[in-house]
């Protein structure tokens, strides 16, 4: 069996134990094709000891963070952009003198997942945290627009570990709805400057309200979100291909020429472009194989290891067996001389596939130096073949010699080639 095991995430003490979860509230504003997430999750410190707690929370790589701020016992602190050693210094210097503080950076081993020290919890205290957020929603086949409640904003809530040797982890809550010990408010607001054409949620809803000819539509959770499943809104526009432009002027109090000083538009646009026909162009495949004698060497330090030229002809084999039908092809062997299969790119056929495959078998890196500009050279002079376009595969470890010249016969040909 496979166990798939989530990181911790949401309130954590320095044990990696959950700080109790008391409420979680979401509004959520999808404009066009871009949603702004404002999330307040709120915990409390029920033990007899004082914590020091850090917040985790995942990000998908299409979203950025752009507010968070910590209430402590009714105290507010706001995040503010400093460089990283010196924000360090600042929390730490907080900490030590018992104040509340918080340090929210970017997790150094995975780029998507964000830490925030939130700092002192004194026994009974409740904190507040706040993540304001903006997401570009992904497409469905259907053109309509998806949004899913990141599962820190939707725990899964169990009132105990999975039983010993349990292999999947339970999805459903394992205590009756009216038993978890959170709460969840989502409210939805979706604008586009044309009309709305349905909007559909996973989870049940309040009864939706459209405004505005349609342009405008409000939706919230009803009470009593089981925690069950994936809160997921699906957004579908009249005219979800007709461009569309929003404008947001700039903060006053912003320094001049500063980004947010200035008026920003956000254009959204989404083009339905016609499948194209099928083209009768299968192209001319070019395979050149360094047979040179570093290619006799080991893949790496490990014993024992595969030869790099063992590894190039399986690769090559594989290929091979997956050209289209009816496209060209050649293989050439080069070190200090070079050498090619045929004396011209011939049809791919069962036939002509069983005798560059036998061919490939017995290649081996017998062929000296690595001398690779002669053979692409050779290549390069050769009539193209009408309607299939020459694409040209290079195996090799390195170190040819006259590398400039290379690059440059490359370029000079890079328009009639890839």
């Amino acid at each position: 069996c496979v166990t798939m095991v989530s990181p911790p995430c949401g309130l954590l003490t320095r044990q990696k134990e959950p700080v109790p979860l008391k409420s979680i509230s979401v509004t959520l504003s999808i404009r066009e094709f871009v949603a702004g997430v404002s999330a307040t999750l709120n915990y409390e410190n029920e033990g007899k000891d004082p914590l020091e707690a850090f917040f985790v929370f995942p990000m998908d790589e299409d979203s950025a963070v752009h507010s968070f701020e910590a209430v402590v016992d009714g105290k507010k602190i706001v995040a503010e952009l400093q460089e990283k050693s010196e924000a360090r210094t600042n929390y730490e210097n907080a900490i030590s003198q018992g104040h509340q503080a918080f340090l929210l950076e970017e997790d150094d081993q995975a780029g998507d997942i964000f830490s925030c020290n939130v700092g002192n919890l004194p026994p009974g205290s409740k904190a507040a945290l706040t993540l304001k957020y903006v997401q570009e929603l992904p497409l469905e086949a259907d053109g309509a627009l998806r949004y899913v409640l990141p599962a820190i904003l939707n725990p899964r809530y169990q009132l105990s570990r999975g039983s010993e040797g349990s292999g999947l982890q339970m999805k459903n809550p394992a205590v009756p709805s009216k038993d978890v010990p959170y709460t969840l408010s989502l409210a939805a607001t979706v604008s586009s400057q044309h009309a709305i054409k349905s909007v559909q949620c996973s989870s049940p809803v309040n009864p939706i309200e459209y405004l505005d000819d349609k342009t405008s539509a409000q939706i919230s959770l009803a009470d009593g979100h089981k925690f069950d499943r994936d809160v997921e809104l699906l957004v579908y526009y009249s005219e979800v291909h007709t461009p569309s432009v929003a404008v947001e002027m700039g903060v006053p109090a912003a320094k001049p020429d500063s980004l947010m000083g200035d008026p920003s538009a956000m254009v959204s646009f989404y083009p339905n472009i016609p499948e194209a026909q099928s083209s009768t162009a299968c192209g001319e495949f070019v395979f050149l194989m360094d047979r040179s004698g570093s290619m006799h060497c080991p893949m790496n330090n490990q014993n024992p290891s595969q030869l790099r030229i063992q590894a190039a002809k399986e690769t090559l084999i594989w290929l091979l067996k997956s050209l289209p039908v009816g496209c060209y092809f050649n293989i050439f062997g080069f070190g200090s001389s070079f050498e090619s299969f045929f004396p011209e790119s011939v049809k791919y056929t069962q036939d002509t596939m069983e005798q560059a495959l036998k061919r490939v078998k017995s290649m081996d890196a017998d062929l000296g130096g690595t001398e690779i500009l002669e053979p692409l050279k050779a290549i390069y002079s050769r009539t193209s073949i009408s309607g299939h376009p020459l694409q040209l595969f290079v195996f090799t470890d390195g170190e040819v010699t006259d590398t400039f010249s290379v690059i440059r016969e490359v370029k000079s040909n890079g328009h009639r080639h890839r």
